[in-house]
């Protein structure tokens, strides 16, 4: 072979990971199984199996090849080099070309040892190819960028209306699975949620949903519509054939770095199919107690709840104010191999290792009563029940805590002291409350200022004063304000940051719960020192990351 190599080293991957403590022997046997079944190479089969992630491979492969690293991140974009390979088969084989001389080709490359890719990368170029090593997650990303500098959606918009008055819309398909890739390209980019694509009479209107606030991003001519709204049914398994029913369903796909879910969920309206894809980013999901930002006592609260046997912990808020993060951060804290972890939810958002996850579905009858009752005889010790919507499920949670089992579920309420009253109105027995409540925490989502950009409020006191609100008597406070720049889009926010509430249940909340009166055990949590929801938000506007006002929005009627 004319291509430089490194010497191959005299043990097999699987047997290299097994040495590194990276997978376990029976892990391995399963594997090598599975690979004299699917042909597939033992990397991709280990991954497959959730065994090893692509992040924990790629360093390792990294730190085991005997090949020079490159940091992709300095190397520019040249189309002329990237050209050279078709960008489905470097996706596959993990490879990217960075450089050209005269008769030699330079990859970087996830696994340096696949001589079979590096091969055909001379069968398809006719150039001598030289190696160097680099995470296969900046590889993906890599790639990524450079297919986006193929064209930018408005160019792809023209060239599909070009196509369509020329030839046909069967001619469309590519540039079309391209438009696709880069409006949701574009939203990750924007850090978006949502994409509306939203029918008009004369045109299809795409908004995008950004730090919680809908923002407009385009306008698509009219004769795109259908053909937009038939590839995003077509990636989510729905019937495009059906336009007179509302539909629902999923894909993933991998986008540089990222590997992401999109929920699907189609509308029709007179003007056509009104289409919402939720972005669905495990990726960017940190399953960590710190990442959630509470404060250290909350924090310790949570950490001391999730650790016992049984109980029942709840995560209270509207819609969209981040209570699946919290309850999949507090799963993954009791997520171990000795204990049987199971979860209903409607629908599954992000998928964990594991644990066995069930989706309701109402159609066939599976609620969350009837799956409760089926949990229950499966031998469980943890439950995370999505929501607690009736009393059927309502009891049977508080069954199953008095039973010895961990639970965890959500309740749609203003407050934490809201939760107590709403499961006596779902028929929860009052006097059950003292012995299986343990944590009520109540949560907001609150955008979060731009580091970049952010600078300090000149009057603060002023301000503070402005509201209504104390001004500290022991410092002088900080307040900060959104200025905008190139990084947040001129918005002065970037992302978002959640405040919450933490009700602990004690002794001296007991003789309260039964009665199922908020405001008494809401006047007891402000003797003791428990601060609300609205405090919390200080907290965060006091440190700068974010405004008072923001708070004042969100948290100022709770």
């Amino acid at each position: 072979m004319g291509f430089f190599t490194p010497g191959l080293p005299t043990k097999r991957l699987g047997d290299r990971l097994l040495d590194a403590g990276l997978i376990s022997q029976n892990q391995l046997e399963l594997a090598l199984r599975e690979q004299k079944r699917t042909n597939k190479l033992i990397g991709t089969v280990l991954q497959d199996l959730g065994f090893i992630t692509g992040q924990a491979l790629s360093a390792f492969l990294a730190k085991d090849a005997q090949t020079p690293t490159v940091d992709l991140a300095k190397v520019a974009f040249d189309a002329e080099v990237f050209g050279l390979l078709p960008f489905a088969f470097c996706k596959e084989n993990g490879l990217v070309p960075v450089a050209r001389t005269a008769d030699t080709l330079t990859l970087a490359m996830a696994d340096p040892f696949n001589v079979v890719a590096i091969d055909r990368v001379e069968q398809l170029t006719l150039l001598r190819v030289e190696v160097l090593n680099a995470p296969l997650p900046d590889i993906l990303e890599k790639l990524a960028s450079a297919h986006d500098r193929a064209g930018s959606l408005d160019q792809t918009i023209d060239e599909l209306m070009s196509i369509k008055t020329r030839v046909g819309e069967d001619d469309a398909a590519a540039p079309m699975i391209r438009a696709i890739d880069q409006l949701i390209g574009a939203a990750i980019r924007k850090s978006a949620s949502d994409v509306h694509l939203e029918p008009d009479e004369r045109s299809l209107r795409i908004r995008m949903r950004h730090d919680g606030v809908l923002q407009p991003f385009m306008l698509v001519p009219k004769d795109l519509q259908d053909p937009l709204t038939a590839r995003i049914k077509v990636l989510a398994n729905l019937d495009v054939s059906e336009t007179r029913l509302p539909q629902d369903g999923r894909f993933s796909l991998t986008l540089g770095r990222r590997e992401l879910n999109m929920r699907v969920s189609c509308l029709p309206t007179i003007y056509g199919e009104s289409i919402v894809m939720r972005i669905l980013d495990s990726g960017g999901l940190v399953m960590e107690l710190p990442s959630l930002g509470m404060r250290a006592e909350d924090e310790a609260h949570l950490a001391q709840a999730v650790a016992r046997p049984h109980g029942i912990v709840l995560v209270t808020g509207p819609t969209g104010s981040g209570k699946t993060t919290t309850l999949y951060t507090a799963l993954n804290a009791v997520n171990r191999h000795e204990r049987a972890v199971f979860t209903l939810e409607d629908p599954i958002e992000y998928r964990l290792p594991y644990i066995r996850q069930t989706p309701i579905n109402e159609k066939i009858g599976l609620n969350f009563s009837t799956g409760l009752r089926t949990l229950l005889r499966q031998d469980p010790d943890v439950l995370l029940v999505g929501e607690t919507r009736d009393k059927d499920t309502a009891q049977l949670m508080v069954r199953a805590a008095l039973t010895g089992h961990l639970v965890f579920s959500s309740l749609h309420t203003n407050d934490s002291f809201g939760a107590i009253p709403r499961l006596i109105d779902l028929g929860v027995e009052p006097f059950l409350l003292p012995a299986t409540l343990h944590l009520i925490v109540a949560q907001r989502l609150v955008r979060r200022l731009c580091p970049i950009c952010r600078q300090k409020v000149a009057e603060p006191a002023a301000l503070l004063r402005s509201f209504n609100l104390p001004v500290p008597a022991d410092r002088e406070p900080t307040l900060w304000k959104g200025v905008g720049c190139a990084e947040c889009h001129n918005q002065g926010f970037r992302g978002r940051v959640a405040i919450f509430e933490v009700l602990e249940i004690d002794d001296a909340y007991l003789p309260l719960l039964p009665t199922g009166n908020s405001e008494k055990i809401k006047a007891l949590a402000r003797e003791r020192g428990m601060p609300l929801l609205f405090d919390d938000g200080l907290r965060r506007a006091f440190r700068g990351d974010t405004t008072l006002e923001e708070v004042y929005r969100v948290a100022f009627n709770t």
